[in-house]
């Protein structure tokens, strides 16, 4: 067997070199970790007051009104004027639907109530002639009445004076005449009032008629100069347009989708947890980050609280009434507005942002 080799002693200067380095290498043992559990510490102490005056999510989007486009009559498109990412102003002309139906529609509507206005002024000079009829037959009753008084009385005496002896049988035939004479007329007068008095009403009704249906073509005309000037589609709002669907010589439908149009106001939306909102207060300022612009800090506030939490609000809602419920940190939507010029940055609805809340839990709300 070979001999182990023996280790050689350490020299003097070996030994006072070991010394130095052993107590340095125990300080970094202990210095390092030290180091570390300050630095641990501190951070905890930052993020804590962070914590508890600034209010912080990433489940927070842009957002925006987007305006859909339809067109309220039908026909095909014979002139389409924007394309997408264009910017357009309120009430600008942006499409045309083929207008000769409209037209032809409103002419013929319009010659209908021509008609109807003709007609009724036939039937309000024969109304004028009626009421001059009627009258005139009433001054004709009032005529023929006194003539009937008179050959009553007449007819009387001559019976008197025939019976006495004193008039002769021809007086006396004759007073009977007229007295059948006179009955005779004032009944035709009564008559002809009656008949005056029936054309009369009848032309007021067949006026009424009339008028009802000048209402109604009325009605149609100013329906029908609607669809006409429907069929020039213009922009409710300024914005920039977006998703166009439709094609120059596309035959569109009432309330189909065309093009949408984004305003350039937007706001943000962050879905804080309920555990945040403790003191979150309307007004309060915000910091905001975009994705978009890593940069960029811009600034808001806080505009309002939706006064439901997200699930709640949502399509079908949960229902918590069962066996196997498990408690979820509900999420609450808050409204974040911008109070500076963002004109010039691209800032469309869906980007994702980070809104900081600068919670001022120390001030006490005003009553």
């Amino acid at each position: 067997m070979k001999e182990e080799k023996k280790k050689s002693p350490l020299t003097e200067e070996e030994k006072i070199k070991a010394k130095k380095n052993r107590p340095e290498y125990k300080k970094k043992r202990v210095i390092i970790p030290t180091i570390t559990a300050v630095i641990l510490v501190l951070l905890g102490i930052f993020w804590a007051i962070r914590s508890t005056y600034y209010q912080t999510t990433d489940d927070a989007f842009v957002e925006g009104h987007i305006i859909t486009v339809a067109p309220r009559v039908a026909g095909p498109v014979i002139n389409l004027l924007v394309d997408d990412n264009d910017d357009v102003i309120e009430g600008q002309l942006i499409a045309e639907i083929d207008p000769t139906d409209y037209e032809v529609k409103l002419k013929q509507t319009q010659a209908k109530l021509e008609e109807a206005k003709a007609n009724m002024n036939i039937t309000e000079r024969q109304i004028e002639e009626s009421q001059s009829n009627v009258h005139q037959s009433t001054e004709n009753i009032e005529s023929a009445k006194s003539k009937y008084d008179f050959a009553r009385k007449d007819n009387k005496r001559y019976t008197d004076m025939y019976k006495a002896g004193i008039a002769s049988k021809q007086d006396f035939d004759k007073s009977n005449t007229e007295l059948t004479v006179a009955q005779a007329n004032l009944n035709a007068s009564m008559q002809h009032l009656k008949g005056a008095e029936a054309l009369l009403k009848s032309q007021k009704a067949k006026s009424e008629a009339i008028a009802a249906e000048i209402k109604r073509l009325e009605a149609e005309v100013e329906q029908a100069e609607l669809d006409l000037s429907y069929t020039k589609i213009k922009a409710p709002q300024s914005g920039k347009i977006t998703a166009r669907s439709v094609e120059q010589g596309n035959y569109v439908q009432v309330a189909q989708p065309l093009l949408s149009i984004v305003p350039k106001k937007v706001w943000v939306v962050a879905n804080y947890k309920e555990i945040q909102l403790t003191h979150m207060q309307k007004d309060e300022p915000v910091t905001i980050k975009i994705d978009t612009y890593p940069g960029k800090k811009f600034q808001g506030k806080i505009d309002s609280i939706q006064r439901a939490t997200g699930a709640k609000s949502s399509l079908f809602p949960p229902e918590n009434a069962v066996g196997s419920y498990v408690k979820i940190v509900q999420r609450v939507p808050v409204k974040i507005v911008f109070t500076e010029d963002i004109s010039e940055y691209n800032i469309v609805p869906g980007m994702s942002v980070v809104p900081t809340v600068k919670v001022k839990k120390w001030q006490k709300k005003q009553k």
